[in-house]
């Protein structure tokens, strides 16, 4: 099975970010702005908005100077020592920031050995998450999660996938031909958040965006109870554009 990685503006990002923590790296006694902006050809706005995101982030500290030095943040994944559980905590102290910032339960999902995994979500009576009536591992077809996953695959891929799970009926809004959602798998732009309007269950609309680390083909979802549908491209575009930490903390 092959990939097919294409690139998004959170993947973007994080290549910057990964730019910008290098060039700190390498100074042990701080680096001013300007010198990162000399170093890795950012422009002066771009370069301002990615450091606020890194000392929020904890991945950079301002010492008095002004100068940037490695945060601990860096230090906690850099080290080979406890590094899973080290990321395990900083994605979810992400994921919960991002349920309070966008108002939805969020989901952390990855593609393994052929099958779908939710490795971690954030949720609250505020941001219930949705209810799994069906296994998520069999429904891809109708999950905004199991369909920005396969929009990763290759098409030989999706089609492997589909053939070992049936494609059932779940709501009346479910596609259950596999030709017309592979075409619209084919479709989907990679920078356009996926959407499940009530496909895999009444009363639920999710969304979710690509997040690609090397090999590892992985979204970010949310879920919203219908009644507050209104608000799901809203959400799913701020979950977009908040989608670079999560990709970073993957890549370092």
């Amino acid at each position: 099975m092959a990939l097919k990685h294409e690139p998004t503006t959170p993947y973007h990002s994080a290549q910057e970010a990964l730019r910008v923590l290098e060039t700190v790296a390498r100074g042990s006694s701080g680096v001013t702005d300007a010198e990162i902006a000399r170093h890795t050809g950012i422009a002066p706005e771009r370069l301002t908005a990615l450091l606020r995101m890194l000392r929020r982030e904890g991945y950079v500290e301002q010492i008095a100077a002004g100068a940037y030095v490695t945060g601990e943040t860096l230090a906690r994944l850099g080290s080979a020592h406890h590094r899973e559980q080290a990321l395990r905590d900083k994605l979810q102290r992400t994921l919960d920031r991002l349920r309070d910032s966008v108002g939805a339960a969020v989901y952390m999902s990855r593609y393994v050995d052929g099958e779908i995994s939710i490795t971690q979500y954030a949720a609250s009576p505020a941001a219930p998450a949705v209810n799994e009536w069906v296994d998520f591992r069999s429904s891809a077809h109708a999950t905004a999660i199991g369909k920005s996953l396969l929009t990763q695959l290759d098409h030989a891929g999706r089609r492997d996938h589909l053939a070992r799970h049936k494609m059932a009926r779940l709501t009346s809004r479910t596609i259950t031909s596999d030709r017309l959602l592979l075409s619209r798998l084919e479709a989907q732009p990679p920078t356009v958040p996926v959407l499940d309007l009530q496909e895999y269950a009444v009363g639920t609309v999710c969304a979710a965006v690509p997040i690609t680390a090397g090999s590892s083909v992985g979204c970010l979802a949310l879920s919203l109870p219908v009644e507050h549908a209104h608000r799901l491209r809203q959400a799913a575009d701020a979950l977009n554009r908040s989608a670079a930490p999560v990709l970073l903390s993957m890549a370092i």
